[in-house]
C-alpha cells in the first residue's frame, strides 16, 4: 500500500499577509500566461492555474505519479512574495534571518552559498532583486537529512535540476540550518528568469514537482528505504500525539467516517499491523471507537484535533528546552498557552526565550516566566519593519490586540464627515485649534500606514480623501494588523530583574511602587522574585532619602521618578563627556533641537538617543524612526506630548 504524502498548497502574497489576492502582479502574469495556453477563467470554469508557468508538463506528470516504493521523503514549504517597488527591507530581513546567530552544527551564524560559492554576498544578491516583482522562498527538509554529512551537494543537485524542468537559468542562494532536531536548508530564489523577465512557475510543480525531484535525489545519494526502516517509522508513528501517514490512511479508507478493516485486508502486512496499532492508540485518545470486530468509527473532528494536539505537543517541548536552557525549574503543571482569542488580555513577566513558530512566514514565539507564577508560550506574530524581537531576561508585557478601530479613527471619521469624507491637518486644526503638531502628526502617520494597505489614498494638495465609510477600512486594518500580530509587545524593563534594586534611575519596579494598580504577584516562581525585589527596592530608596517609612507604611518622594531619571541622566551625561570632550545640554518643553543623531542609549530610566551637536550634546527620549537618520542631521521641536523630529531636509515626523 502506498501512503499518502503531506497535502500541499502554495501560498500567494508577501510574508505576514494571509490575503493570497494582494499578490496582484505574479497573479496578472499567470492569467496572462492562461490566456495564451487558451484557457478561460470565466464563471463556471474549473481551471485554477495550477498548470501555468514554467515546468507545468513536469509538475503534471510528478503530481500524478505519487511516491515509489522505498522512495524517500523530503518536506517543502513554500512562499511566494511580493516586493514592493524599490522596497528591499523585506528581502534585506528575510537574509539577516536565514544567516541568524546559532544555526550551524558548532552554533555559529549561518552562512549563504550559490550554485559556485561556499559563502555567497548577500549583499549583492539583495541588489541584484532590485527590479523583480516577486521572490520565491523555499524551506527543504529531508527525513532523513542526519545522514548527510553536507547539504549543500544535495541543494545544488536540487536547483540544478529545477532549472532543467524551467528551461532556464535561476539566481539563488541558500543556507543550512541544524538549530532543530530536522536539518533543513531555506532556499531564496529571484523572480526572474535569464532573460530578465518575470519567472511564473507552475503550481503543480511547485507543490509537487520540486518535492519529487528532492525526494528522487534524496532516495538516489541514501538508497531506497529498508524493509527495516519502514518499520521503525511506522512503529513511531503509532503512538505519536499528532497526525501520522497512517492517520492519513485511515481518513482516505473510511468514507463516511467508517473503516472496514476487513475491506483492506490483501494490504502490505507492515501497514496493516501498523493501522490496527494506531487504531487502538486513536481509542484510547477517544478519537475512535470498534463498533464490532474489523469495523471502526473514526471522530468527525479527528483531522483537526490531532493537529491541535501535535501543535500542542511541540509547543510543551519549546517550552521545556527553553526553560532548561535558562536553567529555570518550574512544574508541567504550570505550562500554558497565551490565547488572546480566547479570553486572555494581559500578561507580565520575564522572557526565558524566543524563536519563530513558523521559519517559512517568520512569526514568532516568546516564552515567558510570568508574575502570576506559571510559565506562558506566546505567539506574537511576524515583526514589522522597524520592530525588535524580544530579548532575553528583559521584563515585558503582552496585551491582546482588539480588532476595532482607535480613538484617532473616530476623530479622523467625525472630521471626514464634515468635509464630504476628506480629512487633512488643516482641517483638523480647525475641528480643534488646541490639538498640538504631534498630536496631528499621529493622525496623518495613521493614514500613511493605512495608505500603504491601500485602504486610504492621498490628493495631490496632501489632504487625504477616506471616505464616508472609513471607520469600515479602519476596522478591516486591525484585523489584518491582529492576522500579523496578534498581541502587542511593551518592554517594562531592558534590564534583567536581578539588577534592579540598586540600580541608578526610573526603574520598572519604581514605578510599580509608586503606582495604584494591585500587584497581582504570586507568591511563587517569578512573582515572589519580584516580591523580594520590590523590597529591596523599598529600602534603597529609603537609604536614598527618596523614600520613608511613616506609620507603618512608606511614603515616597514626589517627583520620585523624574529625580531618579534626572540623576541616571546626569551621571550617563558626565561619563559621556568625560570620553568625548563634549558638553552636555538640557532640553526643555518647547525647545528647538538639532543635531547629528549618533545612537540610542538603554538606560534603567529607558532607552534614549545622543543627539551631537560641533561642541556639544544632548540625551532625549529615544523613537525607533531615528534609527533610519543614524549619523543624519535632525531636528526636533520639544512639546509636551514629545518631539516631533525632522530628518534631513523631509518634512517633519511627529512623535
Amino acid at each position: 500500500m502506498r501512503e499518502i504524502d503531506d497535502e500541499f498548497e502554495a501560498k500567494l502574497g508577501r510574508i505576514g499577509n494571509r490575503r493570497a489576492g494582494r499578490a496582484s502582479s505574479y497573479l496578472r502574469r499567470v492569467r496572462q500566461e492562461a490566456a495564451k495556453a487558451g484557457a478561460s477563467a470565466g464563471a463556471g470554469s474549473s481551471f485554477t492555474g495550477g498548470r501555468i508557468g514554467r515546468g507545468r508538463a513536469q509538475g503534471a506528470v510528478l503530481a500524478g505519479r505519487g511516491r515509489s516504493r522505498g522512495q524517500r521523503r523530503v518536506v517543502i514549504k513554500a512562499r511566494i512574495v511580493r516586493i514592493k517597488s524599490g522596497d528591499l527591507g523585506a528581502v534585506r530581513a528575510h537574509l539577516r534571518y536565514v544567516q541568524r546567530d546559532g544555526v550551524t552544527r558548532e552554533g555559529e551564524p549561518g552562512e549563504l552559498y550559490d550554485a559556485s560559492n561556499d559563502r555567497a554576498d548577500g549583499k549583492d544578491f539583495t541588489e541584484r532583486s532590485a527590479g523583480d516583482r516577486h521572490q520565491f522562498r523555499f524551506i527543504v527538509a529531508p527525513e532523513d537529512s542526519v545522514e548527510l554529512a553536507d547539504l549543500k551537494p544535495f541543494v545544488r543537485d536540487l536547483m540544478q535540476q529545477m532549472e532543467q524542468d524551467l528551461g532556464t537559468r535561476l539566481d539563488w542562494v541558500a543556507a543550512d540550518h541544524f538549530n532543530t532536531g530536522h536539518p533543513h536548508t531555506h532556499i531564496v530564489l529571484r523572480g526572474q528568469d535569464d532573460q530578465g523577465k518575470d519567472l511564473v512557475i507552475a503550481r503543480d510543480y511547485i507543490a509537487h514537482g520540486f518535492r519529487s525531484r528532492a525526494a528522487e535525489l534524496m532516495t538516489r545519494e541514501l538508497g531506497p528505504e529498508t524493509e527495516i526502516e519502514v518499520a521503525r517509522k511506522l512503529q513511531q508513528e503509532i503512538t505519536a500525539e499528532r497526525l501520522t501517514r497512517l492517520d492519513r490512511n485511515i481518513l482516505r479508507d473510511a468514507p463516511g467516517g467508517v473503516l472496514e478493516l476487513g475491506a483492506l485486508s490483501g494490504r502490505e502486512p507492515a501497514w496493516q499491523t501498523a493501522r490496527i496499532g494506531r487504531l487502538r492508540t486513536l481509542e484510547r485518545m477517544g478519537l475512535a471507537e470498534g463498533t464490532e470486530p474489523g469495523r471502526w468509527r473514526i471522530d468527525p473532528e479527528f483531522e483537526p484535533k490531532l493537529r491541535r494536539m501535535g501543535e500542542r505537543g511541540d509547543i510543551i517541548k519549546t517550552m521545556h528546552r527553553e526553560m532548561a536552557a535558562a536553567g529555570i525549574t518550574r512544574a508541567a503543571g504550570d505550562y500554558t498557552i497565551f490565547d488572546p482569542q480566547g479570553g486572555a488580555r494581559r500578561l507580565v513577566g520575564r522572557v526565558v526565550g524566543e524563536g519563530f513558530a513558523d521559519e517559512l512566514t517568520e512569526r514568532r514565539y516568546v516564552v515567558i516566566d510570568g508574575v502570576d507564577g506559571r510559565t506562558h508560550y506566546a505567539e506574537i506574530g511576524a515583526l514589522g519593519a522597524n520592530g525588535e524581537s524580544p530579548t532575553r531576561n528583559t521584563i515585558v508585557e503582552l496585551r491582546s490586540r482588539a480588532p476595532e478601530p482607535r480613538a484617532i479613527d473616530r476623530t479622523i471619521a467625525e472630521i471626514a464627515a464634515r468635509h464630504g469624507g476628506v480629512y487633512s491637518d488643516r482641517l483638523h486644526r480647525e475641528f480643534d485649534p488646541q490639538a498640538s503638531g504631534e498630536f496631528v502628526g499621529a493622525h496623518v502617520r495613521r493614514l500613511e500606514a493605512m495608505r500603504r494597505e491601500g485602504m486610504a489614498s492621498r490628493l495631490a494638495d496632501g489632504s487625504w480623501n477616506v471616505g464616508r465609510d472609513y471607520l469600515d477600512h479602519a476596522l478591516r486594518y486591525e484585523e489584518l494588523q491582529q492576522s500579523r500580530s496578534p498581541v502587542r509587545v511593551a518592554v517594562l524593563s531592558w534590564q534583567r530583574l536581578e539588577d534592579l534594586p540598586q540600580a541608578l534611575g526610573a526603574t520598572w519596579l519604581d514605578r510599580k511602587l509608586v503606582g495604584r494598580e494591585a500587584a497581582g504577584f504570586a507568591s511563587a516562581g517569578f512573582g515572589g522574585e519580584v516580591e523580594t525585589a520590590l523590597r529591596a527596592r523599598r529600602q534603597w530608596l529609603i537609604e536614598q532619602g527618596l523614600a520613608r517609612e511613616e506609620g507603618g507604611q512608606v511614603r515616597f518622594a514626589r517627583n520620585m521618578l523624574e529625580t531618579l531619571q534626572a540623576r541616571e541622566l546626569a551621571r550617563t551625561a558626565a561619563d559621556i563627556s568625560a570620553r568625548t570632550g563634549l558638553e552636555s545640554f538640557d532640553v526643555k518643553a518647547g525647545d528647538k533641537i538639532d543635531g547629528v543623531y549618533r545612537r540610542m542609549l538603554t538606560l534603567n530610566s529607558g532607552r534614549f538617543a545622543l543627539i551631537e551637536r560641533s561642541h556639544e550634546f544632548a540625551l532625549v527620549p529615544w523613537r525607533p524612526v531615528l534609527e533610519r537618520a543614524r549619523g543624519q542631521l535632525v531636528t526636533g521641536q520639544v512639546g509636551g506630548e514629545g518631539i516631533s523630529w525632522s530628518i534631513g531636509i523631509k518634512r517633519g515626523i511627529g512623535l
